[in-house]
């Protein structure tokens, strides 16, 4: 079996020692662009989502849908796993459940947030408890200890 000669020309490439096959030579750059693909460019934008400038790119459109991304900490994500395990869902799915079902109960409060406008304007607006005065103004019977 032959030994390798290292540093004379190779069988291979004639005229050429194994220092000149390491050595590349820089990249030619040519001074013209290439030349457009009008074919391309306009399957890259049919394929491209269309996006505003004010988008922040968080969902892609799906028929009517639209999916959102949603990013949490590990904890939690394993908490949102854990819960659907229980309930025999996935993550994704509960958590659009409860999405939905925020969404449907904020819905309800701006309901009757409205409802809360078209009162009487001679009664206040408030959750507080209304006490008589005159309920006050008597003594208290009996004594304390």
């Amino acid at each position: 079996m032959p030994l390798p000669s290292f540093g004379r020309q190779s069988s291979r490439t004639p005229g050429k020692n194994a220092n000149d096959r390491r050595r590349r030579e820089p990249a030619k750059t040519s001074a013209e662009p290439p030349a457009d693909d009008h074919e391309l460019s306009s399957y890259l934008a049919a394929l491209a989502p269309e996006s505003a400038p004010e988008s922040t790119g968080s969902g892609r459109r799906f028929g009517e849908a639209q999916v959102y991304q949603l990013r949490m900490n590990h904890i939690a994500g394993q908490q949102l796993k854990d819960i659907a395990t229980e309930r025999g869902t996935s993550p994704q799915a509960l958590a659009l459940e409860w999405v939905l079902e925020r969404l449907s109960w904020e819905s309800q409060g701006s309901a009757d947030r409205l409802q809360q406008t078209a009162h009487d304007p001679d009664e206040p607006i408030t959750d507080e408890f209304v006490v008589d005065r005159t309920q006050w103004e008597q003594p208290v019977r009996g004594s304390l200890r």
